[in-house]
């Protein structure tokens, strides 16, 4: 066999040259390097210099099991997902070991005193976080409970692989043929030449729908049809369950209530009463009952107005609404009432247009520049690779950016590390991360249209990468967006989709991909309008999304068992304001709580709004382009990573605690209850 290719020793991965036969003896070999590295640790004097040695084991695991990881996630294949799953379980028992390594938690407790916080505040802050991380990983524990705990975290990691798989499977199983065009009337025509383009692939006539993200969402927001539209929402909401037709084997409704099961359990072996409690021990909220709290008082100011939102919505379309009308009837109301559909912005978008309009925005703000480069390898040849420099020329990172949907790719936005700044023997290792989205490609000449909503998550995403990028940490576990507090998480990527709201961003970025023309000035100031249309009902559909998740992982006991839709029709009931049809299995694809890592967490989307809200406020207090601002946005939240606690570097950013006021503001929520 050639020279296997993850085990390069090149800065970056070698994607291209990838091949499922490449995982396994890979991944065996770099764990039995880290084992004897970690063995050479244990032995080691606990000094300083000493963390560094445990920081370079978890680089040399990413090193390997992250490109894995990844092209799993943007270009699975049966082999590779094989692969995948043959080596999670050593990956994850690694990981375990390592967690439950006595030797090594009692070197991090001997090297506390070495660094005083007042004197070595990034070194205090990293011990302090690993001390946490061998207390969660079970470390205290002895004989068969700790075995259990071993044997619990490579279970759950298995389970949760096989959500996710299950949910991308049932997501590219399902196609939608129609030959006849006037059952595709108000689908926009971008969507309708993707569809016809891929029907002719198929050598099929007619059109081919599939159930990506921008599919999907062009037909809830405008087929005319209700039969496609409720066809849609049906194989959307029913994704790898029960009710779908591939229920026999992609149901994740059984391993939803093995998962929970297992979280309990976990949780009851470290002394937590449920894996809520778990879960809250890495993030800024205090108790399950200030989350609930936080939750519901979000609720009790925003049902009222959704629920005026939604009977002036069903006034106007005249009749009740079934689940599949809101987002269709919503965006008809908003044309007439607004004058403004999200369809008629995409020319105005661009996707290098938009592109062109962040970078500079960025360079503005933090004084960075962002430029193609050649990557040395690339997953696919859509993916572009960008490096960000300053002023002076400093590389400061890198970046692979994947913006198109395509089969075998995993749904949503996301951004992740592919390597962490680091310093650990000398020389400086910039960051490197992966954006992935799934925007429309371009078809023939025509580039990649964004409506203005795939607009604002480019911006969301890339806050994320900001994140990672420009730390100025030089541990990996604490910089970037590592050991950063989960509900903190979002502050970044939710504070920059601000920009993409306001005049002064929009007015030189929006322009007609043809004509150069700007978006006319009554559509602009429409659009800045339109952010708070119908806002109640998104606000309290992402309560009840984050509502469920919570009160299931604080509730469960293994006595009741799992009363997921139990507690689902609870939490809508004191929630939602949308019927929801009986089939509908939306837990069977909450692939962020039950394959990702927000379990016991989506709410922190919300916990991290009402931060990223009161941050801009400082902006809007300042002018959006000042640059002190900016520079202290930077030092305080963007550069610290997870060297420093959350609630800190906000107060050190804002000068005071963060405030719910602002995001109510933002919302529209306190205008519309003042009214």
């Amino acid at each position: 066999m050639n020279e296997n290719p993850l085990l390069g020793s090149g800065p970056l991965p070698a994607f291209e040259a990838v091949r499922p036969e490449h995982v396994e003896p890979a991944v065996r070999q770099m764990l039995a390097t880290q084992r004897a590295a970690l063995e050479r640790a244990e032995r080691a004097a606990p000094t300083l210099e000493w963390l560094k040695e445990l920081e370079l084991i978890n680089v040399g695991i990413y090193r390997v099991w992250g490109p894995v990881s990844h092209l799993n996630s943007v270009l699975s294949s049966p082999a590779l997902r094989d692969a995948f799953n043959l080596c999670l379980p050593l990956v994850t028992e690694f990981g375990t070991e390592l967690g439950q390594n006595e030797g090594l938690y009692q070197h991090y407790g001997a090297v506390a005193p070495l660094a005083p916080r007042e004197r070595r505040p990034i070194e205090a802050q990293l011990i302090a976080l690993a001390l946490r991380d061998f207390r969660l990983g079970g470390v205290t524990l002895t004989g068969e409970p700790r075995k259990r705990y071993r044997e619990l975290v490579q279970q759950l990691a298995a389970l949760q692989a096989r959500f996710e798989q299950n949910l991308m499977d049932a997501t590219d199983a399902f196609e939608h043929h129609e030959r006849d065009r006037g059952a595709l009337a108000g689908l926009p025509e971008l969507t309708l030449e993707r569809a016809r383009a891929l029907a002719a692939e198929r050598g099929l006539e007619g059109w081919l729908l599939r159930l990506d993200g921008p599919n999907y969402q062009a037909v809830m927001s405008h087929a005319e049809s209700v039969a496609l539209r409720e066809t849609f929402y049906r194989a959307w909401c029913t994704r790898a369950s029960d009710q779908g037709p591939h229920a026999e084997r992609l149901d994740n409704g059984p391993l939803i209530a093995q998962i929970l099961a297992l979280r309990c359990e976990q949780a009851r072996l470290l002394g937590l009463k449920s894996y809520a409690e778990l879960s809250l021990a890495t993030k800024m909220a205090e108790s399950p009952e200030r989350v609930i709290e936080f939750l519901r008082d979000l609720a009790r100011r925003s049902k009222p107005v959704a629920a005026t939102e939604l009977a002036m919505l069903a006034g106007y379309a005249g009749r009740k609404l079934d689940a599949w009308d809101v987002g269709f009837y919503s965006e008809r109301m908003r044309q007439e009432r607004l004058r403004l559909a999200e369809e008629e912005l995409r020319p105005y978008f661009p996707l290098p247009q938009v592109l062109d309009g962040l970078f500079g925005l960025i360079a503005k703000l933090f004084g960075i520049t962002l430029t193609p480069a050649r990557a040395p390898s690339v997953w696919h040849p859509t993916v572009q690779f960008y490096e960000l420099r300053r002023r002076d020329g400093t590389l400061v990172g890198s970046l692979y950016a994947d913006y198109f949907a395509r089969p075998n790719k995993r749904g949503g936005a996301w951004v992740e590390g592919c390597v962490s700044r680091a310093r650990l023997n000398g020389a400086l290792q910039p960051p490197v991360a992966h954006l992935v989205c799934n925007f429309n490609p371009p078809v023939g000449d025509t580039p990649s249209l964004l409506t203005h909503s795939e607009a604002v998550t480019l911006f969301h995403e890339f806050g994320h990468a900001l994140h990672h990028l420009l730390t100025e940490v030089d541990y990996p576990s604490v910089a970037g967006m590592n050991g950063v507090a989960w509900d903190a998480v979002e502050l970044p990527s939710q504070f920059l989709e601000n920009f993409m709201w306001r005049p002064e961003v929009l007015g030189g970025l929006a322009r007609h991909y043809k004509t150069g023309e700007a978006l006319p000035k009554d559509k602009l100031e429409t659009l800045q309008k339109s952010r708070t249309f119908l806002s109640g009902l998104a606000m309290v559909r992402q309560l009840e999304f984050a509502l469920f998740d919570f009160r299931l992982h604080h509730e469960y006991s293994p006595e009741r068992g799992a009363r997921v839709y139990e507690t689902l029709a609870e939490v809508r009931g004191e929630v939602a304001v949308v019927r929801t049809p009986s089939y509908n299995r939306y837990p069977s694809n909450f692939n962020h709580v039950f394959g990702g890592g927000y379990a016991a967490g989506y709410y922190s989307y919300k916990w991290a709004e009402v931060l990223a809200a009161d941050a801009f406020a400082a902006f809007d207090e300042a002018g959006i382009f000042d640059a002190r601002t900016a520079e202290r946005f930077l030092r305080a939240i963007l550069s610290v990573g997870g060297s420093r606690d959350a609630l800190d570097a906000f107060v050190d950013f804002r000068g005071r605690p963060p405030e719910l006021d602002p995001l109510l503001r933002q919302a529209g929520i306190a205008a519309a209850r003042a009214t």
